[in-house]
């Protein structure tokens, strides 16, 4: 009979697949997966069918936290800038905080292993995020362009303002702000 799955063990699994990611990239075999989450290899395999399956689930669960931190405790009695300048606040201080889940992130979204079915659901995840940047755009010069465009050129600034925050960090809280008004600027 096949031992129950453990919550702990497949958290124990994740952790351990961020760091090994973090650390090596995707090249990081599920044997080194496995040992640093104190897990059989085969062990692994209950939880994951195989490392794809590993892969989309740890980007589908990074992509749901990172969401929920940018989200979380938005002040939605305030004006649409406030509302936007706490989601980009939050999105930086979740990356800042942490920075393997970001680098795993980054190795993950590029990945061919990730499927079309779950950039779809990590799309969703972000539909709240999605819909303030609409509500900012609406009256801006770019309201015109695609979401996706907009999606893309706020990842770009806010990848660049991470990397600043972090090597600079006595100035965070400045380049988080001077790229926030950039962005507004650009869309508003």
């Amino acid at each position: 009979m096949a031992r129950p799955r453990s919550d702990d063990r497949r958290n124990a699994i994740m952790s351990a697949a961020i760091r090994i990611i973090a650390a090596q990239g995707l090249g990081g075999a599920t044997a080194a997966i496995a040992k640093e989450a104190g897990v059989s290899n085969g062990s692994l395999f209950t939880y994951f069918e195989t490392k794809a399956d590993l892969l989309n689930q740890l980007y589908l669960e990074l992509k749901a936290e990172m969401a929920t931190a940018a989200l979380d405790g938005l002040p939605k009695e305030s004006d649409i800038r406030q509302q936007a300048f706490y989601m980009w606040s939050h999105l930086l201080r979740w990356a800042t905080s942490y920075p393997e889940k970001r680098r795993t992130l980054a190795h993950l979204y590029v990945s061919d292993d990730i499927t079309p079915e779950s950039h779809q659901a990590a799309s969703r995840a972000f539909t709240n995020i999605s819909e303030l940047l609409e509500r900012s755009r609406e009256n801006g010069p770019m309201r015109d362009a695609p979401l996706e465009f907009i999606v893309a050129l706020m990842s770009a600034l806010i990848d660049t303002t991470i990397n600043f925050m972090i090597h600079d960090s006595a100035n965070a809280d400045k380049h988080c702000m001077d790229a926030f008004d950039a962005f507004w600027r650009m869309i508003a």
